[in-house]
């Protein structure tokens, strides 16, 4: 009832008087009736309306305006934290040097406002949204803080007064429950509606949230009070059910209590389901394995019935009755607003607005400690709405927009960690979620296989939907105290080991025998990206706590977890000590754990190796499938899987790319290292060759039989096998290299591979994938690295235009001492960057003078190894890898197949690390051994140093029948019956030998491993399968039988190294005995094979006197070099071999070379823009051009002949419509681009506004005939024509453009718009200018100089202007001329040739005709510099095709005919006061011939006259023309002059006019002309206020001469350019003061250089055609002439052409447009983008500002450059062009401190403008030629 009236009322009062009822001390009335008032206002029924927000504001306000008050609640804010939310793609800023926590990131306010000069910050993108922590002590350093939050600003706010907020707080709670009912209202399970509803939802509630948000921007005041309504249980209670009374109300409670049912991890029906429900309780916490694997074992035998259905459902893990905390699996109960707010965000799937407002509260401490404890209560529930969501993605970044903000605080991670039992929720969480995709795994036992593993294919791994919680899981772990609390927690521990051995075996690959795979899937993506991210990325958390000495327990608990879940995994896939053939994983992450926590316990904390290392049998199971990887990489890369498609090779390459290699390879191979170190060594190095299958090859036999490998793919694995061992006895990545060396020998070997940008070296650089890791990117010992090995190479230009960025390049020294080609290996994606870095360090040794010839990788010293790996020394000692050493020289050096220089390469290598890492126990000084005694065995002890000289005499063998030994054997038995008894006896001395070593290789790694491992001999014999040849698979066509043979060897190693250097340097003594007196292996570090074996021999030599007694002795008999196989001619046969294949390659070089000069030379006459050379393709300007006709070569059919009317030949020219004339300004200094709201760019004084401005002036006086004959167009839009300088005959051309028409694939061009690049040099062209039959230039009796006087040519000019055009007869040649006029119009636009009054008519054409003529010699004089001063030499002379041009535009001029009546030749050359009275009636008078653009006039005569034309009457129109010219300076001078000079200068004018030749003085001339117009009233009476301003100074007799001069340059410099193209005048250069002079002596202009005057000549009285001249503008004094007056004074000089200036720093300009708004359409545009010729601001892309299908961006090209427009994208830093209907990506002009680009702004470090490239792009603008220099053009269909 109360309330009714109240509604009535209105707000403000009512608010008030409420206000003033509720702050008496009895206030229950006001209570009761603010209660009524409510309920009616906010009825839950009502939806939401705005009407009930007004109430809100108008009570809130409590009388005052809402604006008022909240002008007052914000003057108490109390906030020291910004706080600032924002969502995703705001551009915000992370400084590295003020972070504490790596996800700090600041508002662009707070960054700018804050001093971060010489910090190591950058600008970025927001993925998932964020919030600014300026003023946030705990995630940034103080000293980072801007100016608003440094000062702790809520010591000095006063208190809040209580009655401000007193409604508030009795208004907010109803306000927040309406909004909740109306959510439950809303909301509907997704099974039963489409999910659209909740956006519905969503929208309505938009205002209200949108009110929160505005609440809680009010400043800290309004969110105390917010937080204390959100936070407080009681009134929860109260409103949350509702009174009793209202049914809604109850009905709107149920269906909450509804939707919580499924809230928890475990929903009801399961528990009630549950087996042993009744004694397990239901909310059991961390989920503990029992009994480990006792219970998985139950569990999966019944499970087996039901197949694959049942792993993988909840049943799996039984859940431990130890549990901390139920909540987890319980369903959640609400106790406050905050709760079931979150509650009902989690439910609507995060939207934003819910999600701002969530955060904006944030900076309130308490509600910041309350909130984060309901995110984690609610954690379970985000994960299972998670997995169900459609917009996962979304979902996701929301989440983790929130979580960052709560969890990157220490203290806040830690207090819940303590309190809410984070750690366990999040890894039970993570467990569940994994457990939805389980799969059993197939890995080597398959069908007894109890392991499960996760499936890639599912949606889960695909989509990264896990991401969130690993990346909060992650952020908690780089807190020191919440690491430490979960390795300390051992049954969390075991949980998270058995969460990583889900990923262990998973994305199984089997190789493909038969046939190629069908289906190629792509899963593997997500298996390393799920490696990588959750079980990596956490072990690299957790290591950067284990760093001291302190923590070594962390560590060994950790090594205890992986060694125990490792054995549990080998039990579960049955394994027992064979690997299953054709399977490979590369997913280890228990491997790789157990490794990393190894090493960083050796390296950091100096626990003893052994301590933590298990039983030998453990050790073998573990080195299996780490080896396995290393194998199959060899098979992949020999070609192996090639059935299974690409993706196997992309798994071996993310493998060893550089962000997996230091969590996968790297770890393998140091777990390899380590099992090395600890197992017998002949059995780790014969379990190498078997895994890689290289076992059959090692055979000293010619021949063998190989049942694993093809013979092509033998050499490959063999090279593999050798390079594995090499890098596992080399590496020292994690034996003993510090962090420095490390990071020097990473940034070492990427250099050598390529020159590398800094960005791209961080990449590449693999630094500890952990944010708070020890080497950051860009930390400063990144940059101290780098310098001191590399060298900064500036970003240089290539004369084809591409850009280069700054590179860095490495030092000579690197290249001399630390180039290591094993790292290089290690690292390198493809094998061709191996190559690259071989390539160019052959190039330095090259450059250097060290070596010329191809060398081979260098031998590299390394570290000395920590003293607990000391046992991986013993790998080069031992008896079984120096048997295969052996056996490989003897076969290199006997040419048998599938050896190669790699094989020998890494054999010395292994040579050689044996030689400088010697046994350290038995230190006896080695005898002689004596043979007799080592009966068993190969050598006589394990050193390889007292092994190498050890002669070896014969060998057993199994061979093919067919083997050449056979052969031989049995010729020597039918030469005589029996050997000598030496071999007899020797031979059963080989049998006993050979019998028991290399060939059972397979034999002895088995009895090695029965050794170790004592089991019964029943189990042994089954696990050694028969390897005997009659258990192989014989292929029908079976090969022939092996039988035995004995070989005579009698070598050692030493010999055999010897031979071996003979058979490289082709010479019999190769090695002198005086070589080894004088040897230092010092020398031979850089070399071919040949110093590789020296340096080993001299080590060899140098360790030991008994190698070196040996070596003299064998240097000593210089044996023939192979006495067993063949006899010496073979062998020369395989040298000349060599040196053939030596000398093809070097002939190959050669031409090479040669043909890379040639290029050269031809790109530089075809291609380059600015090439100095004048001899063109058609040598326009040759003297020697005689009356022969001219010859053009055709470059399509190669025949050379005349031009002629039937067959005429053509230039290939590209014609373009171009604004760079009109984009001409007066002044020399570029406009500046603005960067503030009060700079502007005023287009009007450009050269094209200029000429409109004055067209359009004389078209509203004069006749339009007469207005279109009087000036040119052309400046905007006018057809520019440039040819790269070949012809072709214009038939072959069409059948050219036929053939690409139809050939489809070149899709850079349109062939229908006639475009086509020159068959020859290929520069883009689209038409084809003909070349007018007869000769080249108008030479003998054209050029002589007649003495005929100047009235006489006068005469004849007009006479020749009489004549009427003849019309050619129709012709192949007129046809192609009319073809290529009809192109010429339609390269621009209509707008750009109508400027007449009446469109269509023939004036108008006239006018196109003559401006483009005009256009074109315009651009050349700007190309040339805006002056002839350079003279001929200049690009645009050597291929112009302005001859043939003005041949094609004079022939079609010379259609239209001028009446003679009004040609201007009469008035120019004859008095003829007569006319005066012909204007009368409606007529126009003509354009007044002082008004007229002089040049226009010159080329209308030269283009109307009949061709070719005599060069005297070209003289004659140019003088007569030029006098036109000088009088208009006179005039124009005249009126810039104050009233009093003009006085002065009109005396001594009046006063000369008497003296002889005073027609040839300035002042006489001057004074006529002044006096003349004088007589007209407006001439200088107008504009006398301007005037004054402009001739502040005083003018000088000097200054008058050079205005002058000035004044008639443009026309000079125009007819000059005429006169050389039309000729062939050679123009020669000069210094700019003497231009003027020199151009009047070439045009003829008789005089000297003293005076612009000396140079008229008159051909009647000049007085009096001057004053007719001026008699024509005084007859206009009538009209009203104030503008028409203007056109006196116009300056014919304009600058050269500019692009606008560019502030120096990229921010000045991203900060200012990224966020303005487009002036057309008033939005922020997506993606804004800016003209840099003129500066408008233009949305890319943008729908919004589309006219008729065109987008923005080609409307503005349109408009601005006529087709042509140059773009900077804002948020890209990227420059496009746009060019007609193609465009191009041209780079960026912004450049980091690095010299690289920053494309998209991805890495966000400050750009600087490079001057350089800014030049570059403004000359390719100038020069028109983008097309010809960007290579990369496409289509752009009109959408830019």
């Amino acid at each position: 009832m109360m309330a009714a009236s109240l509604l009535r009322r209105d707000k403000r009062s009512t608010a008030a008087h409420l206000k003033a009822d509720l702050k008496r001390t009895d206030n229950s009335s006001g209570l009761r009736q603010l209660r009524e008032l409510l309920d009616n206002v906010l009825h839950p029924e009502r939806g939401s309306e705005p009407e009930a927000l007004e109430w809100c504001k108008s009570l809130l306000a409590g009388g005052d305006g809402f604006d008022e008050f909240c002008r007052t609640v914000r003057s108490y804010d109390n906030a020291t934290l910004c706080g600032l939310v924002w969502t995703a793609n705001f551009v915000a800023y992370r400084c590295r040097t003020c972070g504490i926590s790596p996800c700090m990131s600041l508002c662009a306010e707070c960054f700018n406002n804050g001093d971060h000069t010489g910090h190591d910050f950058n600008m970025f993108r927001s993925q998932a949204g964020g919030a600014c922590d300026c003023g946030d002590g705990n995630v940034m350093r103080e000293s980072g803080f801007c100016s608003r939050h440094r000062l702790q600003t809520g010591e000095n706010v006063p208190s809040v007064p209580l009655d401000l907020l007193l409604m508030s707080e009795m208004v907010l709670p109803r306000f927040i429950i309406s909004i909740i009912q109306y959510l439950r209202d809303g909301y509907t399970e997704p099974e039963s509606a489409a999910d659209r509803d909740l956006q519905k939802v969503l929208q309505q509630l938009d205002l209200h949230i949108s009110f929160l948000e505005e609440l809680t921007k009010m400043g800290g005041a309004m969110r105390t009070v917010l937080t204390k309504i959100l936070t407080n249980q009681q009134i929860f209670k109260e409103l949350s059910m509702g009174q009793e009374e209202s049914v809604y109300a109850k009905s709107n409670y149920e269906k909450y209590l509804s939707a919580l049912k499924s809230s928890g991890l475990v929903s009801v029906e399961e528990k009630g389901a549950g087996a042993g429900a009744s004694d397990t309780p239901a909310g059991a916490g961390a989920l503990g394995l029992l009994g480990a694997a006792a219970s998985l074992e139950d569990s999966s035998k019944e499970e087996d019935q039901d197949g694959l259905q049942g792993v993988g459902q909840r049943k799996r893990v039984k859940l431990s009755s130890s549990s901390k905390d139920p909540s987890i699996m319980d369903t959640l109960k609400h106790k406050c607003f905050l709760e079931e707010l979150l509650f009902w965000t989690i439910k609507y799937e995060f939207p934003q607005k819910m999600v701002t407002f969530l955060l904006n509260m944030l900076p309130d401490q308490d509600y910041k400690i309350t909130f984060t404890k309901t995110f984690v209560q609610h954690y379970a529930f985000i994960m299972k709405t998670l997995m169900k969501s459609h917009e996962s993605d979304t979902m996701s970044n929301r989440i983790v927009h929130i979580s960052v903000q709560l969890f990157s605080n220490e203290e806040l991670a830690r207090h819940v960690t303590e309190e809410c039992q984070l750690l366990d929720i999040m890894v039970t969480v993570l467990l569940y979620m994994m457990e939805s995709c389980l799969i059993k795994s197939q890995l080597q036992d398959e069908e007894n296989n109890r392991h499960v593993v996760v499936n890639c294919g599912e949606a889960l791994l695909k989509n990264n939907t896990y991401w969130p919680l690993v990346s909060d899981f992650i952020n908690i772990l780089s807190h020191q105290s919440v690491a430490k609390r979960f390795l300390e927690d051992h049954s969390l521990l075991l949980l998270w080991m058995s969460f990583v051995s889900f990923f262990q075996g998973m994305n199984l690959n089997k190789r493909e025998l038969s046939e190629h795979v069908e289906f190629e899937s792509q899963t593997y993506y997500a298996a390393f990206a799920a490696e990588l991210e959750a079980c990596a990325q956490p072990m690299w958390g957790l290591l950067t706590h284990c760093k001291v000495k302190e923590t070594h327990e962390y560590t060994r608990t950790v090594v205890r977890y992986c060694l125990e879940t490792l054995q549990m995994w080998f039990d579960a896939i049955g394994f027992v000590d064979e690997p299953a053939l054709h399977q490979l994983t590369f997913h280890l992450p228990l491997h790789r754990y157990y490794a990393m926590f190894l090493s960083k316990g050796v390296k950091c904390q100096g626990l003893d190796l052994d301590s933590l290392l298990p039983d030998q049998e453990m050790l073998m199971k573990i080195m299996v499938h780490p080896l396995q990887i290393q194998a199959s990489l060899s098979e992949i890369h020999s070609n192996m899987w090639v059935r299974n498609g690409l993706q196997i090779k992309g798994q071996a390459m993310t493998y060893v790319q550089s962000h997996f290699c230091n969590s996968m390879i790297d770890p393998d191979i140091y777990l390899l290292q380590v099992c090395a170190s600890r197992l017998d060594p002949d059995y780790f190095i014969s379990s190498v060759f078997e895994r890689f299958k290289v076992v059959d090859l090692l055979t000293m036999a010619s021949q063998h039989q190989n049942a694993v490998l093809d013979s092509e793919q033998e050499r490959p694995m063999l090279e593999g096998a050798l390079t594995f061992l090499v890098i596992l006895s080399s590496l020292r990545v994690h034996l003993g290299m510090s962090d420095d060396e490390i990071l020097r020998a990473e940034i070492v070997s990427q250099l050598c591979m390529n020159d590398r940008t800094h960005s791209s070296l961080l990449d590449l650089i693999p630094e500890n994938p952990n944010p708070k890791s020890g080497v950051v990117p860009g930390s400063c010992s990144f940059e101290e690295m780098l310098a001191a090995v590399a060298d900064f190479k500036a970003p240089v230009f290539e004369p084809g235009g591409s850009m280069q960025q700054g590179m860095y390049t490495p030092k000579a020294e690197v290249w001399e001492k630390e180039f290591d080609p094993i790292m290089v290996i290690l690292r390198t994606v493809y094998r061709r960057d191996v190559q690259s870095a071989m390539d160019r360090y052959g190039a330095f040794l090259k450059q250097s003078g060290v070596h010329t010839g191809n060398p081979w990788p260098p031998y590299k010293e390394r570290t000395p190894l920590h003293p607990c790996y000391k046992g991986l020394v013993r790998l080069l000692h031992c008896k079984t890898l120096h048997i295969v050493i052996f056996t490989l020289l003897y076969k290199i050096w006997m040419d048998h197949q599938n050896m190669s220089e790699h094989v020998l390469c890494m054999v010395l290598y292994l040579i050689e690390l044996g030689l400088d890492n010697p046994v350290q126990d038995n230190q006896v000084e080695e005898e002689p051994c004596i043979e007799e005694h080592c009966h068993d065995s190969w050598f006589p002890g394990t050193s390889l140093l007292s092994n190498l000289h050890h002669v070896i005499n014969f060998v057993r063998v199994r061979v093919p029948e067919t083997a050449p030994e056979v052969e031989r054997k049995r010729a020597r038995e039918r030469e005589r019956e029996t050997p000598a008894s030496t071999s007899s006896e020797s031979s059963s001395f080989g049998q006993n030998l050979r019998e028991a070593q290399v060939f059972s290789l397979v034999a002895e790694r088995r009895r090695k491993f029965q050794e170790i491992i004592n089991r019964s001999n029943h189990e042994a014999s089954q696990a050694v399968r028969p390897k005997s040849s009659s258990s192989r698979w014989l292929p029908p066509g079976s090969p022939p039988q092996l039988v035995t043979e004995i070989l005579e060897i009698g070598e050692s190693m030493l010999s055999l190294l010897v031979k071996l250097h003979q058979k490289l340097s082709g010479k019999q003594n190769s090695l002198s005995l005086s070589w080894l007196a004088e040897v230092d292996p010092a020398h031979h570090a850089h070399g071919d094979g040949l110093t590789a074996i020296e340096r080993v021999l001299a080590k060899a030599a140098a360790r030991s006197r008994h190698s070196k007694r040996c070596l003299q002795e064998i240097c000593g008999q210089v044996c023939p070099p192979i006495p067993l196989k063949k006899n010496s001619p073979g062998d020369k046969k395989s040298m000349d071999k060599e040196e053939r294949r030596q000398r093809a390659r070097e002939r190959q070089q050669k031409l090479l070379a040669e043909f890379a000069s040639r290029q050269k030379s031809f790109m530089e006459t075809a291609m380059d823009v600015e090439s100095p050379e004048t001899d063109s393709v058609m040598d326009m300007g040759s003297a020697e051009a005689l009356d022969s006709e001219v010859l053009y070569d055709c470059v399509i059919c190669g025949q050379s002949g005349p031009s002629t009317e039937d067959r005429p030949t053509g230039l290939v020219v590209l014609l373009q419509a171009s604004s760079v004339l009109g984009h001409r300004c007066r002044s020399d200094t570029p406009k500046r681009l603005p960067t503030t709201d009060e700079e502007h760019i005023s287009p009007e004084d450009t050269c094209g506004a200029t000429h409109d401005v004055r067209l359009s002036l004389m078209q509203r006086y004069f006749k339009d005939s007469s207005c279109l004959q009087s000036v040119s167009i052309g400046w905007v839009g006018g057809v520019y024509v440039q040819t790269c300088g070949h012809t072709l005959h214009i038939d072959c051309h069409k059948s050219y453009m036929e053939s690409l028409r139809n050939d489809q694939v070149l899709q850079g061009f349109s062939v229908d718009k006639g475009e086509f690049t020159c068959p020859l040099c290929r520069q883009f062209a689209n038409s084809v200018l003909p070349c007018r039959p007869g000769r080249g230039m108008e030479t003998g009796a054209w050029h002589t100089p007649s003495n005929k006087s100047m009235s006489t040519l006068v005469k004849e000019v007009e006479d020749l202007q009489e004549q009427l055009g003849i019309f050619p007869a129709e012709s192949n040649l007129s046809k192609e001329m009319e073809s290529v006029i009809k192109d010429i119009k339609n390269t621009t636009q209509k707008k750009y040739m109508d400027y007449g009054k009446n469109p269509g008519s023939p004036d108008n054409d006239f006018l196109f005709m003559y401006s483009v003529a005009r256009t074109n010699l315009e651009l050349e004089l700007v190309h040339r510099g805006g002056n002839l001063c350079s003279g001929g030499a200049s690009a645009a002379a050597k291929r112009s095709c302005l001859n043939q041009l003005f041949h094609v535009l004079a022939m079609h001029m010379r259609l239209y005919s001028i009446d003679s009546a009004y040609n201007p030749w009469t008035r120019l050359t004859q008095s003829t006061q007569s006319r005066d009275n012909e204007y009368c009636g409606d007529e126009r008078p003509e354009v007044p011939m002082l008004f007229r653009d002089v040049p226009s006039l010159l080329i209308i005569f030269i283009l109307t006259m009949p061709q070719p034309l005599r060069k005297e009457h070209f003289t004659c129109v140019v003088k007569v023309l030029y006098s036109l010219q000088y009088t208009q300076a006179l005039a124009a001078l005249s009126v810039r002059f104050s009233p009093e000079e003009r006085l002065v200068w009109s005396n001594t004018g009046a006063a000369k006019k008497n003296t002889p030749n005073s027609d040839k003085s300035w002042e006489s001339l001057l004074g006529h002309v002044i006096s003349e117009l004088t007589k007209a009233k407006d001439v200088y009476g107008t504009n006398s206020e301007e005037t004054l301003v402009l001739s502040s100074s005083v003018w000088s007799p000097q200054s008058i001469e050079f205005s002058l001069q000035q004044f008639c340059l443009p026309f000079l410099r125009l007819s000059c350019l005429l006169q050389h193209h039309l000729y062939g005048d050679s123009l020669p250069g000069c210094l700019v003061e003497e231009e003027f002079s020199l151009l009047a002596g070439c045009l003829g202009l008789a005089g000297s250089a003293q005076s612009s005057a000396a140079c008229l000549e008159w051909n009647i009285s000049a007085f009096d055609l001057i004053s007719q001249w001026c008699s024509e503008v005084i007859a206009l004094s009538d009209t009203p002439s104030q503008q028409s007056v203007s056109l006196l004074g116009q300056d014919p000089q304009w600058a050269a052409p500019r692009l606008l200036h560019l502030p120096d720093n990229y921010n000045t300009i991203f900060q200012f447009y990224h966020r303005k708004s487009c002036t057309s359409c008033g939005k922020t545009p997506k993606d804004p983008a800016l003209c840099l010729v003129c500066g408008a601001f233009v949305c890319l892309k943008g729908h919004c500002c589309k006219q008729q299908g065109v987008c923005e961006c080609v409307l503005h090209s349109q408009h601005c450059g006529a087709a042509t427009g140059i773009f900077l994208l804002i948020n890209a830093s990227v420059i496009i062009i746009i060019r007609g209907h193609r465009f191009c990506l041209w780079g960026s002009v912004y450049l980091d401190a690095h010299g690289e680009e920053d494309r998209d702004l991805r890495r966000g470090k400050p750009l600087y403008l490079c001057e350089e490239r800014y030049r570059v792009l403004e000359q390719q603008w100038v020069s028109h030629t983008f097309d010809h220099i960007n290579k990369r053009w496409g289509p752009h269909y009109n959408g830019l």
